[in-house]
């Protein structure tokens, strides 16, 4: 067992990424893989967009292995995640599933909101507790949680989104507390908005980014033993005076 007072700051050997089709989350892989990963398995919805992401990895030297998951499905979490540990010690999970959403369309139709919350918070709750209980179990390893800087405050915009990614952050920054000391260490990483196919046609800020330059910074926080990334980082900055921002000014605020 490894020591549990201090995150182990080595680059996984293997990786399970939960949302097995997620830009971001095969940048990091890639990533990874290119430098100590060897073992992957993808989490995801059978489809052949999972096979083609497995695929991919697979030609650069890695054993990759996909699995079946739902976030919608938390009742089947125990069962699939629990097969995926039992194959083997799993170094790092990388919490990577969710859905933007259509704020207006979800405005006006509380069922879709509700899936946009299940997926991206309650699967998530579901899908963290039991990596975390196995990964304690195994006495070690890194929970990485994709948050987003929506999580510092809910805009008008999309506040069915950022409210559901608020509940997640929360969620993973207490749950690496409850972990603290046990070898298992969480990392919570908080990207703008990231060039991706899924965001295509949006509006794109001055400070937005690439699902490789998440992957990179998420290498960095590895490595430093982070609790908490900003994908910029000068977001950081930004999104503290947007949090304190009086209520009746950020109303009028083009964010």
């Amino acid at each position: 067992m490894k020591d549990a007072t201090v995150p182990p700051t080595e680059l996984p050997r293997s990786l399970l990424v939960l949302g097995g089709t997620s830009e971001i989350a095969l940048a990091t892989a890639r990533r990874l893989i290119a430098r100590r990963t060897r073992t992957v398995w993808l989490a995801g919805r059978p489809c052949p967009a999972l096979e083609k992401a497995a695929g991919s990895l697979r030609a650069l030297g890695a054993d990759v292995r996909t699995v079946a998951f739902d976030a919608l499905d938390p009742e089947s979490h125990e069962t699939v995640l629990g097969k995926v540990f039992a194959e083997g010690a799993i170094d790092m999970v990388l919490l990577a599933f969710g859905v933007l959403g259509d704020q207006a369309h979800d405005e006006r139709d509380p069922v879709r909101a509700v899936r946009v919350a299940g997926t991206n918070y309650t699967g998530a709750v579901s899908a963290g507790l039991v990596a975390g209980r196995a990964l304690q179990g195994q006495g070690h390893g890194r929970l990485v949680v994709l948050s987003a800087t929506a999580a510092e405050r809910a805009r008008r915009a999309d506040f069915i989104y950022g409210s559901s990614k608020a509940g997640l952050d929360a969620f993973a920054q207490g749950l690496g507390d409850a972990l603290h000391g046990t070898g298992v260490h969480v990392m919570v990483v908080r990207p703008g908005f990231v060039r991706t196919r899924r965001t295509a046609g949006l509006r794109r800020p001055p400070l937005a980014t690439t699902p490789e330059a998440v992957a990179t910074a998420i290498e960095l926080g590895l490595r430093r033993g982070s609790e908490t990334i900003w994908v910029p980082g000068s977001l950081r900055p930004l999104m503290a005076a947007l949090r304190h921002t009086p209520r009746a000014l950020f109303r009028r605020l083009p964010v």
